[in-house]
């Protein structure tokens, strides 16, 4: 039943995007003075054999145009006269054209008509961001929260850094919102630096001339991230936390032999501890089967104790750890984030910003 309903929400989703998308392809149309034979949400024939098996649910003339909801669950789409389409081939179009079809208008009007639905796909991602940004506007961590310091990637090691360091100032000034280490006029200034607190000693670290270069290069954009404890939030039904026995609100204190503090330290030591056997594909087998070769016996999966505080007693779970070093739950952090609260208009440029993100 969970199914049914998970497939129904995502058959509604993308029934409603594939609407918006096909109604800027209409609107173009219609402002040109482009004549739409059809607006249909689904498809009311065999996609895509448009002579196959043609009749809608629902259908409606208003003016010149049959807005529609069509039996193939499948899309949607728009039959703008004079245009070639899943609806329409060019042997339909051999007459001369007439003023109010799509092939008769200027290049540049064509040229909109076809963008109009990856135009709508931009409007309505910025109207949902900027909606999403007013109604429960910006959630960050006060860089005073980043008490334990950061951890840095192999790039951060590379310009600097060193797990533990608290960045306590950017280009020589204090800073309130942790992602402004992130800020482009940082990454792309020249002579910028961070100044760390190293175990009581301030330091500089200097941003090198052509760091935007290597993060593209990396692929690394979070060069260093908070050291951010946590909890256990939700558990995945049928993973092997959940076999193991792992419950929300668990601490995990250690895995295997490796003491636990941080995220970042749960990651580390899941992944050491990953099974890494590689069992034969489905082809190999068969291949292998036909042959009459016998499968070679197959190394016992590794199990990893998990030592975990529930409720203030240590217990200790025994969990499989997959080929991803992952074990199937969510965490909750624990640095306080904070919230920002913007009005409508303010929420817009962030809106848009976070739409092109």
């Amino acid at each position: 039943m969970e199914g049914l309903i998970m497939a129904g929400q995502m058959l509604l989703g993308l029934s409603i995007l594939v609407g918006l998308h096909e109604f800027g392809h209409f609107a173009a149309a219609k402002y040109f003075k482009i004549r739409v034979d059809k607006f249909y949400i689904f498809f009311d024939f065999l996609f895509p054999l448009p002579g196959v098996m043609n009749f809608a649910l629902f259908k409606k003339k208003i003016g010149e145009t049959e807005y529609g909801l069509g039996w193939f669950p499948l899309g949607g789409y728009v039959a703008i006269h004079g245009m070639i389409d899943e609806t329409q081939d060019a042997d339909s179009l051999a007459a001369e054209p007439q003023a109010n079809e799509f092939r008769a208008k200027p290049a540049w009007q064509r040229l909109i008509v076809m963008l109009g639905g990856i135009i709508m796909n931009v409007i309505t991602g910025i109207v949902i961001f900027s909606l999403l940004t007013f109604t429960y506007g910006e959630s960050y961590l006060p860089a005073a929260e980043a008490r334990f310091g950061v951890v840095p990637s192999k790039l951060g090691k590379e310009i600097g850094f060193q797990k533990g360091d608290k960045i306590v100032k950017i280009n020589g000034r204090p800073f309130d919102d942790f992602n402004d280490i992130y800020s482009p006029e940082v990454i792309l200034g020249s002579n910028a630096y961070y100044t760390v607190d190293r175990g009581g000693q301030l330091l500089d670290v200097p941003v090198p001339n052509n760091f935007m270069d290597r993060l593209a290069d990396n692929g690394d954009q979070r060069f260093v991230e908070p050291l951010d404890p946590f909890r256990v939030d939700q558990v995945v039904p049928g993973s092997p936390a959940a076999k193991a026995g792992l419950q929300p609100d668990d601490q995990i204190l250690q895995v295997g032999n490796k003491p636990v503090q941080f995220f970042r330290d749960l990651q580390e030591a899941l992944l050491e501890n990953a099974n890494t056997v590689e069992k034969p594909s489905l082809l190999v087998r068969f291949v292998n089967w036909l042959r009459g070769v016998k499968p070679a016996p197959q190394p016992a999966e590794k199990i990893t104790p998990l030592l975990v505080n529930r409720g203030g007693q240590n217990l200790t779970l025994q969990v499989r750890v997959d080929e991803e070093g992952k074990i199937g739950f969510g965490p909750r952090f624990m640095l306080k984030r904070s919230n920002r609260e913007y009005g409508l208009l303010e929420s817009v440029p962030l809106g848009t910003q976070q739409a092109f993100g």
